[in-house]
């Protein structure tokens, strides 16, 4: 094991060919050849937390390099089979095991744990790719003539098992083929998609609208999760999902004018109007059902010209998470604007940040800490304005001068923000490194009001820090006058499944205790769905069911729990059970 000059760790993480059938190369994220390693401060700060020795990260374990060794044959009848591929093509009917497993298992930590362990289960009967909306529209018919279970795949980043496939039937994998810019509408400032199309793509076209749509502009979607390289619009929409620029672009509700659904009860369209006053929203009631009311086919989004040039970044470093909080509130309520990028990091993020961004440990740092910017106190904020030149100019100049009526000290020339800009698509490639190491990291997130923060963050710091060993990072990264979310990032070690369901559910558990929202944006699915009832109430939930017999009266769309629709008492009392995974087996 080689140590640089400082005698900080340096791990043996994986960097090599991921076989393109192996397991590995279907819970891997994102690109098979990418790799974001935790750099060495932050590996010997795992190393320090879990009391772990230089030569318990010499050599990777459980790679899930071996090619996927298990068949599941199509329960199917070969007449509907047909029946199918005489809708769609016979070539756009897949039934091999890897890519069905692919469009059923997500990004959720289970479903890693599952796939490492080579546990295979609910997976659809076939994968179909339909080209148009009358093949959505000929399937449906078949599937609700036929009471087959339907599933929606757009780009499989969800981490709520969103599309798992609990009651096998078919999925439809809306990327393959409806993934196409309908329209770019100048006038309007609007474009219309189908939902397959992915992040990059859609905003790729966007920033070039002037060449390819001979657009007036050029845009920006505006709408940038992290997910963003590996999601597609349809996934943001039925999610109610929300980008890292949020703050100043607003989530997807807020994005979406116009849709298209196909629903077993018929086609739902609505027209891009701006805002009018006929009724209850059914835009609204679509956006965020996750595939059980209906199918969407196409969305209209506002789309922002795209003036980069004016951005504006900015970084603070605060001397407490108190002033920090008291500062981003006066700014969001300051009536100035609001800021694009807009993330601030509680103390244990910010000692985080500060290794990884190679502050810590400096000249600089040293300097800091004299000044009573001390670790684990110090609280770290970061962003961006966008927009035009002087609104730009004016907002960074309020931000400035609010933030610099607390204690704190500007970062601009770290180029913080520029280094998370950078990054900011990669991070989630190290969760692979990690467990490699039989390290588990997970997110959980919350929505809150300014008064309930406070009481939120401690009661579910609290409750995650009373398990002994325990990372527990947290920011503020969707913000508003009235409100934030709480992203809780944690890193544990555990046995089983069954002891980190223990604490995700602990988690969830307190989080509703506290008042707070169970999710401000990674949508519910099926793992959150036990929670809903008791988040929405009885009435609003009976609501849900009257929409949901209205559209889909056979329980075909994404059943087996999403949303809570169909959660049988069992599931319910077992926090919607996990087959294979009710009794406790190790990982290998």
């Amino acid at each position: 094991m080689k140590k640089d000059s400082n005698m900080l760790l340096k791990a043996n993480w994986f960097e090599g060919d991921v076989p393109v059938s192996s397991y590995r190369s279907l819970f891997k994220w994102g690109n098979l050849n990418t790799y974001k390693h935790p750099n060495r401060r932050l590996t010997q700060h795992i190393k320090n937390v879990f009391n772990l020795k230089d030569t318990d990260f010499d050599k990777p374990q459980n790679l899930g390099l071996e090619s996927l060794d298990i068949e599941i044959p199509v329960t199917m009848s070969k007449e509907l089979v047909n029946s199918f591929a005489q809708i769609v093509g016979e070539e756009n009917i897949r039934t091999d095991t890897y890519i069905r497993i692919g469009r059923s298992y997500g990004k959720t930590m289970i479903d890693l744990l599952r796939l490492r362990s080579h546990i295979i289960e609910n997976i659809p009967d076939l994968v179909i790719c339909p080209r148009s909306r009358e093949d959505v529209i000929a399937v449906l018919n078949l599937c609700r003539q036929e009471k087959i279970p339907v599933y929606v795949f757009g780009a499989g980043s969800s981490v709520t098992r969103g599309f798992e496939a609990v009651k096998g039937g078919i999925c439809l994998d809306m990327s393959t083929h409806m993934n196409r810019i309908l329209e770019v509408n100048d006038i309007d400032q609007t474009v219309t998609v189908q939902p397959g199309i992915w992040g990059p793509a859609l905003e790729q076209s966007l920033n070039n609208a002037r060449e390819l749509h001979h657009a007036a502009h050029n845009y920006t979607c505006g709408h940038f999760p992290q997910s963003f390289e590996y999601s597609s619009v349809g996934g943001w929409i039925v999610t109610r999902g929300a980008g890292q620029n949020s703050t100043h672009y607003g989530k997807i509700e807020d994005l979406v004018l116009a849709q298209e659904y196909v629903t077993p009860a018929g086609v739902i369209r609505t027209k891009p109007y701006p805002r009018a006053a006929i009724g209850p929203d059914v835009d609204q009631i679509m956006i965020g059902s996750e595939g059980s009311f209906g199918i969407l086919t196409e969305a209209t989004l506002k789309i922002f010209r795209r003036m980069n040039e004016n951005t504006k970044r900015f970084s603070y470093l605060f001397k407490s998470w108190e002033e920090g909080l008291a500062a981003v509130r006066e700014i969001m309520q300051s009536e100035a604007g609001t800021p694009s990028v807009f993330r601030l990091s509680d103390p244990e993020e910010t000692d985080i940040a500060m290794k990884m961004y190679g502050v810590e440990g400096t000249a600089a740092d040293t300097v800091l800490k004299s000044l009573g910017y001390l670790a684990m106190q110090r609280c770290l904020l970061l962003g961006s304005v966008d927009g035009e030149k002087h609104f730009c100019k004016n907002l960074q100049r309020t931000i400035h001068n609010i933030c610099t009526g607390y204690p704190v000290f500007p970062l601009g020339l770290f180029n913080i923000t520029k280094m998370w800009e950078k990054s900011r698509f990669l991070d989630p490639y190290m969760r692979e490194d990690l467990q490699d190491f039989g390290i588990s990291l997970d997110t959980l997130e919350c929505a809150v009001t300014w008064s309930q923060l406070k009481d939120v963050y401690q009661s579910v710091r609290a409750f995650i820090k009373q398990k002994p060993h325990m990372v527990c990072m947290t920011h503020l990264s969707h913000m508003y006058p009235q409100g934030t979310n709480l992203y809780f990032i944690f890193i544990t070690r555990f046995k089983t499944p069954t002891e980190y369901l223990d604490l995700l559910y602990g988690i969830l558990d307190v989080i509703q205790e506290s008042g707070a929202a169970v999710s401000h944006h990674h949508g519910v699915g099926k793992q959150t769905a036990p929670w809903l009832e008791g988040q929405l109430g009885t009435e609003q939930m009976n609501l849900l069911h009257a929409l949901k017999h209205h559209f889909d009266p056979d329980n075909i769309l994404n059943p087996g729990g999403t949303l809570g629709l169909d959660l049988s008492p069992e599931q319910l009392e077992k926090r919607w059970g996990y087959n294979a995974l009710e009794s406790d087996y190790l990982v290998k």
